[in-house]
């Protein structure tokens, strides 16, 4: 497969999987930040944004601005507008390689952008209309898209940005003094249903989080996406199956995926944040060992504030 097509549906995977967590996120967050009283509100819309990797642009930066960064502003590829359009773009690319009907989704999500109001009360409907359109694109990739190195690299890139994704979700948890409780948590990343019927009287911080973290069988946690990843990535070099781990993004996944399953803490909470850092870190990297191995690198793609 030529380089500039892989590099594109790599993209395509993170992007919109990042509109979807980010929407997940905003949706989640936006009826509490709208009752703080407004030295609060900037406050918390400040370390909201430095969770998502942006930094505010003003001294007074508070709910407004950060609708504009995390939802509508369409030049940056951290907000959710930026990234469905990053992704139609890296869809017209890779045009020969996209299914038409994955293309349509695209295009006329992309179209529907600017069909939404940016204050509060349009939010919420912008966010769940994104979470409605990401699914459908994700279902038209996986059914009209033939499940070969094309698919793999689609599907690479949107398990890399979920794992990405959903550590970010749990950093926002202690961004507000009150903390966001557990069960909205849940609902954020689509977790409630499967969670009460994996765990029944369970119920606790300590379940939810490890439930986020570490379940193998809920597609979104964390542990699912970086096996997802590590299985397209023996598929994509299946030369290096015998003898060791010689590719670099493969060895660096592995690694963040084991040590949280075989980690075992009687105070998961207190060690959430130092987690949630190895798993962006290690998503980060193995982004970089991907672009080294597979694509031309191109910095643009990179999140905003991310470290290596």
């Amino acid at each position: 497969m030529l380089s500039r097509i892989a590099e594109s549906l790599f993209w395509i995977g993170r992007y919109v999987e990042r509109a979807d967590g980010t929407a997940r996120i905003l949706d989640v967050h936006l009826e509490r930040l709208n009752h703080l009283p407004l030295e609060e509100q900037r406050s918390v819309a400040r370390a909201l944004l430095a969770v998502m990797g942006a930094r505010p642009q003003s001294e007074d930066f508070g709910l407004p601005e950060l609708l504009h960064s995390l939802a509508y502003d369409k030049q940056s590829a951290s907000s959710i507008a930026g990234a469905l359009s990053a992704a139609r773009e890296n869809a017209r690319r890779a045009r020969e390689t996209v299914s038409s009907s994955m293309w349509e989704g695209l295009n006329t999500t992309y179209y529907g952008l600017n069909q939404h109001r940016k204050d509060v009360v349009g939010t919420y409907r912008f966010c769940n209309w994104v979470l409605e359109r990401t699914a459908m694109v994700r279902g038209l990739a996986d059914s009209t898209v033939s499940h070969d190195e094309s698919w793999l690299f689609l599907v690479l890139g949107r398990s890399l940005e979920r794992a990405d994704m959903t550590a970010r979700m749990l950093s926002t948890r202690d961004v507000q003094s009150a903390g966001m409780s557990w069960v909205n948590m849940l609902r954020c990343a689509g977790a409630y249903e499967s969670f009460l019927r994996t765990r029944r009287a369970a119920f606790g911080d300590q379940h939810a989080a490890e439930f986020l973290l570490l379940d193998r069988l809920f597609p979104r946690s964390i542990v699912f996406a970086l096996r997802d990843a590590d299985e397209c990535l023996a598929k994509l070099d299946p030369s290096a199956q015998r003898v060791g781990f010689i590719n670099d993004a493969r060895r660096i996944v592995g690694q963040a995926r084991t040590f949280l399953e075989f980690h075992r803490t009687d105070d998961l909470m207190s060690e959430l944040p130092e987690h949630m850092e190895r798993v962006q870190k290690a998503v980060t990297q193995a982004s970089d060992a991907i672009s080294r191995k597979y694509f031309n690198q191109a910095d643009e793609h990179a999140w905003v504030g991310e470290v290596s």
